[in-house]
């Protein structure tokens, strides 16, 4: 994609409504159609503030010649991880509002305009997301997140994983700014995990349903580079919010929810799938209990949680780990089959029977070597 047109430099005494945050790191192949998406938004009170974190590619090349004054480098004089380098983008930022963007998603034409929108018209909310596609390549695949929420389902949601993209959020500036730090260097990975529960304490979460950004995965990707760390991050950062709740189970159960409902890890047994059910009702209990909800937040949260319940069951079913009969013996009475209903429950099952059968007649046919041909 190429630059736009130059356009002429913003007032500089002026400032902008929204700042948009961008943490830049070797980003060259990928960065000019982020750019252009930018320059392209209908919303033109904007600045963007990227931080190149000592590329050794040609990104700051690339950002100091984008034809529009909107769209600002700052350039570090070391490499500091992302964390860091977008926690100096919120200190330069003079908008009302602050928008996150990585360097590899793409905006649709209207994202600033709608979540401006939003802002104005909720002042209940602190900080908004919206709904995204999925990139591969040149691929777009629809989005796999919860395709109807409510303010209520989204603060649920973020007690059992992450429910917004980053690059899709606006929060209100005076909010993001009385964060110190900004993101925590200390959980790298999941810093913005971490962060929407922090800006809480000034407003609710919310997200429009709508499909405004393109979301990128590639291998290069940080989600894919770093699986690892950020899994220790997010643990951390949900056990942190479950302290108050399940005292010595925090960690453990935060523990499960990371492997098997955000990483779709298969549980081993039925007593981790016992243990993470009973955490994530012990969970839900204290959420409605804390928070108003009316009968289609309800609905929503009831529902969005026995789809999670169904999809850890289902995983398990297909590896072998559990049978039918354990799943539905330790789910909890409210969650539900989700969206899988039963049928699929017991296909599930039939695959992991039929791996089970495989496993036995392998070893039956190939037994480990005797000591006498070793």
């Amino acid at each position: 994609m190429t630059a736009p047109a130059a356009r002429p430099a913003a007032d500089p005494t002026a400032d902008p409504a929204v700042s948009i945050v961008m943490a830049a790191y070797n980003g060259a192949a990928l960065l000019p159609p982020t750019l252009a998406s930018v320059s392209a938004q209908s919303f033109g009170d904007f600045e963007l503030l990227v931080v190149d974190d000592r590329s050794t590619d040609d990104t700051r090349d690339i950002v100091a010649a984008w034809p529009d004054a909107r769209i600002r480098l700052i350039a570090l004089p070391e490499n500091g991880g992302p964390v860091n380098a977008r926690n100096r983008a919120v200190a330069e930022a003079r908008g009302r509002f602050i928008a996150g963007l990585d360097q590899d998603d793409l905006c649709r034409p209207d994202r600033l305009a709608r979540q401006v929108a939003y802002l104005d018209a909720h002042p209940q909310i602190v900080l908004v997301g919206a709904n995204a596609d999925n990139l591969y390549g040149d691929t777009l695949r629809p989005p796999t997140y919860a395709p109807i929420t409510t303010p209520a389902l989204v603060t649920w949601l973020s007690w059992i994983e992450n429910p917004l993209v980053w690059s899709s959020v606006m929060m209100r500036g005076d909010a993001a700014r009385a964060l110190s730090p900004f993101t925590r260097p200390d959980l790298s990975c999941a810093e913005d995990f971490n962060l929407y529960h922090r800006i809480q304490q000034a407003g609710g979460l919310a997200r429009i349903d709508d499909v405004l950004l393109a979301y990128r995965q590639h291998p290069g990707g940080m989600s894919k580079r770093y699986a690892t760390l950020m899994h220790a991050s997010a643990t951390t950062a949900l056990a942190d919010v479950h302290r108050p709740i399940l005292g010595d189970r925090a960690d453990t159960i935060a523990a499960l929810l990371v492997r098997h409902n955000m990483g779709k890890q298969p549980v081993p047994d039925r007593a981790t799938l016992w243990m993470l059910g009973n955490g994530i009702a012990t969970l839900q209990t204290a959420f409605l209990a804390s928070h108003p909800c009316d009968a289609t937040d309800l609905r929503l949260i009831r529902w969005e949680t026995a789809r999670r319940w169904a999809g850890i069951g289902r995983a398990a079913l297909r590896t072998g780990s559990v049978r039918l009969h354990e799943v539905l013996a330790v789910r909890p009475d409210h969650l539900g089959l989700g969206y899988a209903g039963i049928d699929a429950l017991m296909w599930s099952a039939m695959v992991g029977g039929g791996r089970r059968g495989q496993a036995f007649v392998e070893k039956i046919i190939r037994p480990a070597p005797s000591r006498a041909n070793t």
